[in-house]
């Protein structure tokens, strides 16, 4: 039976994310989503990081949600790491991964552990709902008898995959990057290389980092459970085993992202975009239904500019409109990575975001078909929950298994090759490969097959978070037992 969580809302849920925007931004929908319940929630972040939730979280409040903001310093001078370095997006590098910055970054996250628990002292929340980077959170929960669930961001395959690598570490036991192995206890025989791993698990000597993944493991097992932006009916076989036969606790709450239904609040996630909403809008509105190719690969991901020469050719190539997403900034209206006369001859057929785009606004609307992606599972949930297929292009973290899941699993994708787990730059694609998967996708018999299975899964994932869903209902049973634990 539902439970209504207002009958109990003095219920305290206090959110601790991490500083980048993909574990910050589906942490502030999550927080809404229990504020919405008649739970008291509270979301912590540092003070360079709170122009990116506070809007939302003063919507929230503007709409008589029990919705609060507290504001931790950030260890940056301890730390080691430069002034204004308090997200994972503003770390320094050059093209490619400054590891030592990355180091210092996670440093400063284990710095936290103080300044928190005093926290947790002030307000003395009934549950923490902490980001699995903060691997001490777990010990502060025992210590003060609070439940404490683990958010790492990922689906329930990638739960069940990290647990079969830990467990049995098939990628040590084949002779090259390349040989393929199947995931030893992970339904649906999954396939991966070692080549498409990271190199925590691929390496033999032990490392700061693989002392990293140690401690993530050891604050999973110590925890109360896992809460997953995720819904039944997407993955059923990879949330059944992950609570059945590998013995887990887990609840799912997604898709997360539905829970913004205004435009402003779609808007409103993450960083300000880089383009004005209306003027976006009005260009898609502009489109015939389902002709737009979106592409986009995230906050992390950063391709260098002979890989963004090559997708610009195969763009043009492939004759379809697009709205294309980049990182790379403008200057002295000269960009040495785009082909000469691109926007001239594609003009009117596409639009170039630089920086950041209201990506859940853009996939909402009728005139988009298809989405490029990194892979990474917000957007990969965000485009599932429009009802799009994809054109899949992992790069690093959990990608390839987001990946095996949409093309694989789900056949709502085309991938475009990638082989090799390359961090932030990515493995080179050339452009006859991208140029290929987004006509496949766009084009022919096999693209309205998969547009076909991609709506009907667009919708699942809409009742999903409907009253009496399978996502809707988890939540209620989360809610009920964090209340009947507090009594």
């Amino acid at each position: 039976m539902d439970v209504d969580a207002t009958e109990n809302p003095k219920l305290h849920v206090l959110f601790f994310p991490f500083m980048g925007h993909g574990h910050m931004i589906p942490m502030v929908d999550m927080t809404k989503l229990f504020a919405m319940r008649g739970v008291k929630t509270t979301i912590v972040t540092t003070p360079l990081n709170v122009p990116f939730i506070s809007t939302t979280i003063e919507r929230s409040k503007n709409s008589g949600f029990d919705i609060h903001l507290k504001v931790l310093n950030f260890p940056r001078v301890e730390a080691g790491l430069p002034e204004g370095c308090e997200n994972l997006d503003s770390v320094p590098s050059s093209q490619g991964v400054n590891l030592d910055m990355i180091a210092k970054f996670f440093k400063a996250a284990d710095l936290f552990r103080q300044p928190f628990e005093h926290l947790i002292q002030e307000c003395k929340p009934d549950c923490l709902i902490v980001d699995m980077f903060f691997t001490w959170a777990s010990d502060i929960a025992n210590k003060y008898d609070i439940p404490r669930l683990m958010f790492n961001g990922s689906s329930f395959l990638s739960l069940c995959i990290s647990d079969s690598v830990n467990v049995y570490e098939p990628q040590k036991k084949v002779k090259s990057g390349s040989e393929p192995f199947v995931f030893p206890n992970v339904p649906g025989d999954i396939k991966s290389t070692r080549d498409q791993m990271a190199v925590i698990y691929t390496q033999n000597e032990e490392d700061e980092l693989t002392r990293s993944v140690k401690k993530w493991r050891e604050a999973e097992l110590k925890s109360y459970g896992f809460i997953v932006n995720s819904f039944y009916e997407l993955e059923a076989a990879y949330v059944d085993h992950y609570r059945n036969v590998l013995g887990r606790k887990a609840w799912h709450v997604g898709p997360v992202s539905l829970c913004n239904r205004a435009i402003e609040d779609k808007v409103d996630r993450g960083k300000k975009p880089s383009v004005d909403e209306q003027k976006c809008l009005n260009w898609l509105d502009s489109k015939q239904p389902k002709s737009v190719v979106y592409i986009c690969f995230g906050s992390a991901v950063d391709f260098n500019a002979a890989q963004l020469t090559d997708i610009a050719f195969a763009i043009e190539a492939t004759g379809q409109h697009f709205i294309w997403v980049v990182k790379k900034e403008k200057s002295n209206n000269e960009e040495d990575w785009l082909p000469e006369g691109f926007e001239e001859r594609t003009e009117g057929k596409g639009l170039i975001i630089r920086g950041w785009a209201p990506q859940v606004l853009i996939l909402d609307h009728e005139a988009v078909g298809a989405f490029v992606t990194h892979c990474g599972w917000n957007s990969t949930l965000e485009c599932v929950s429009a009802g799009l297929p994809m054109v899949t292009w992992p790069v690093f973290a959990e990608q390839f298994y987001n990946e095996k899941l949409v093309t694989e699993v789900l056949k709502i994708g085309v991938g475009v090759g990638t082989k090799k787990w390359v961090e932030v730059v990515g493995d080179f694609v050339k452009r006859d490969a991208i140029e290929k998967a987004v006509k496949e996708i766009m084009v022919g018999e096999k693209a309205v097959e998969m547009r076909s299975r991609a709506k009907a899964i667009g919708e699942m994932a809409k009742r999903a978070v409907e009253e009496g869903g399978s996502s809707f209902r988890d939540l209620n049973d989360l809610i009920q037992q964090l209340s009947s634990r507090r009594r």
